[in-house]
């Protein structure tokens, strides 16, 4: 059935006055997924008329689980397109076509409303007279079910802005599908999604809302739950980094969204979304980008060194000092250099390591072959970056912290060096370090160990010996011993005048390997630090005999 066959054989229910809403669900080859997004939109209540699902022509089932749930639930409405688009913007178009609701929201198939969301969003629009209502999206880690709030910085209050540039920031969170749009707003903007295999085809769509320089009010509520399946056998367009084509996708939807706010004369926003860029996009890529290969590498420096030549620099000195010191490497050099340093500045929170060079008036610079890259923001009095906790009046300090794993017992050792960085540490002076693991899937909190931190002898460092305890982890509620799982390491420093300093570890030495440690309780304790993508240290820790016996047949598998 064609979309149009589609419309014309399915038209709909009337709408109630309290139906306003259509949510359009687009899906393509999702028929394990597509019916918890579909029952989410209804779940929402009469505030939603209808939900028009979008079949792109997928080849499984999820156009017939689609005409299934359309027999047994009038609101449900579905579209099938006779040919695939190979992107996300043709199938939201259609369903936007077809809406007869005086909303519209946006739901992929692999993702849910939570409870609330659509009520929450409407009430807000409609309070205000809005025509664009944003609300609280969380990117949920499956299977672990892990939660990490988006952009958390504009939705922690509701707020009203008269116009976009009232918040520049807003360019920061480029998603279509944790709002609600006035249909005929969208409509009399002619504002639509790029059709076909356009990636990032939300960039685009965002920058017109915003061009269109319409009144948006936020609200705290959650109301988009993103779900991110990294072990899925096909990955999702934002996971899918491996080849450089999708940084050149990226970047071409950036440049048309930098084009987009130009032409309509939104100086404020267009810069807000060059900084964005660097905050955001180039530090995320970056931080991968020790693990492409040397073609890779080689192709995407030259697409971002061009595309950065664009750039104004009050829009780079805007950005994060991370950010803006990434970006001032990438265009100082006309090849890869530097990869360990730029991939542990780019983590967040960013560290920078050694060595700590000065031009020949004693300002910070980034090396001694790149003496024009200054690393402003390290003098006196700075801001503070975003991303460290514990310096919200402090200058910034981004303290790089190696940390030595050394397992010979269920108790087992962390080596720690903390490097001082132009004097600026010294001066604070650190006394000592507090351990602290968080599980990945819940962000539990597990122990909290203290050293006493060493300067050493040249003055240049500190360093620690921390015990860890690592038996109670598989005992904590919840816990799953059997199982591996992996629990994030990170460090606070404490200095003698108050400040404290919220850091990664970065994860050296030998140790980086699988141990199986004797246990008193669990007779024995299966334990592996590693490095994550970011250089960070994370631990794996699993207890009892069956533990060992299931890393042992994955292995035989494998």
């Amino acid at each position: 059935m064609t979309v149009n066959d589609a419309l014309e054989s399915q038209p709909g229910p009337a709408p109630t006055p309290a139906a306003q809403v259509s949510v359009v669900v687009i899906a393509f080859n999702d028929a394990v997924h597509v019916a918890e997004a579909v029952r989410s939109a209804l779940a929402q209540g009469d505030a939603v008329a209808e939900v028009i699902a979008v079949d792109d022509a997928s080849t499984d089932g999820t156009g017939a689980a689609l005409d299934a749930l359309a027999r047994s639930e009038p609101r449900v409405r579905v579209l099938h397109r006779g040919e695939n688009s190979g992107g996300c913007g043709s199938p939201r178009n259609d369903g936007l076509r077809a809406a007869a609701g005086r909303y519209v929201m946006f739901l992929d198939s692999d993702d849910v409303l939570p409870s609330g969301a659509v009520p929450a969003l409407l009430a807000a629009a409609q309070r205000h007279g809005a025509p664009v209502a944003a609300g609280a999206c969380v990117r949920r880690e499956l299977p672990a079910r892990r939660d990490v709030p988006w952009q958390p910085a504009l939705y922690r209050e509701a707020a009203v802005y008269d116009t976009p540039e009232a918040a520049p920031q807003l360019v920061r969170d480029t998603l279509c599908v944790n709002k609600l749009y006035a249909r005929d707003f969208l409509t009399g903007h002619a504002i639509a999604f790029p059709e076909g295999r356009y990636h990032y085809e939300d960039f685009v769509f965002t920058a017109r809302v915003l061009a269109a320089g319409p009144k948006i009010v936020t609200v705290p509520d959650t109301v988009y739950v993103w779900h991110v399946r990294r072990a899925a056998a096909q990955q999702s367009i934002s996971l899918d980094r491996k080849d450089v084509a999708n940084w050149r996708q990226r970047l071409e939807a950036h440049r048309t969204v930098l084009r987009i706010l130009g032409d309509a004369g939104r100086k404020a926003l267009t810069q807000a979304a060059a900084t964005k860029f660097l905050d955001h996009d180039l530090r995320m890529y970056v931080r991968e980008l020790h693990t492409r290969s040397a073609d890779y590498r080689a192709e995407w420096w030259r697409l971002t060194r061009d595309h950065l030549a664009g750039f104004e620099d009050a829009e780079v000195a805007a950005a994060q000092a991370p950010a803006r010191w990434l970006a001032r490497v990438v265009l100082a050099s006309p090849a890869p250099r530097d990869l360990d340093r730029l991939t542990q500045l780019a983590a967040r929170p960013g560290r920078l390591l050694p060595p700590y060079a000065t031009d020949p008036d004693g300002a910070p610079v980034w090396s001694a072959e790149l003496p024009e890259v200054r690393l402003d923001g390290l003098a006196a009095g700075d801001a503070a970056d975003e991303d460290v906790p514990g310096l919200d009046a402090s200058p910034l300090l981004p303290v790089a912290v190696d940390a030595d794993p050394v397992l010979g017992a269920a108790r087992g050792l962390l080596r720690l060096r903390v490097h001082d960085l132009y004097g600026r540490l010294a001066a604070a002076g650190p006394v000592s370090v507090d351990i602290a693991l968080h599980r990945r899937r819940d962000d539990r909190p597990g122990p909290v160990h203290t050293a006493t931190l060493t300067p050493t002898a040249d003055g240049t460092a500190w360093t620690a010996t921390v015990a860890l305890d690592l038996a109670p982890l598989t005992k904590l509620p919840g816990s799953r011993p059997s199982e591996p799982e992996p629990w994030d390491v990170t460090a606070r420093l404490t200095c003698a005048d108050g400040t404290a300093i919220g850091v990664g570890l970065r994860a050296v030495g030998a140790g980086l390997r699988r141990h199986v440690l004797p246990s008193r309780r669990q007779l024995v304790l299966l334990a592996q630090p590693y490095s994550t993508t970011g250089g960070a240290l994370a631990l794996r820790v699993a207890s009892g005999p069956r533990s060992v016996w299931r890393i042992a047949a994955r292995r035989l598998r494998h």
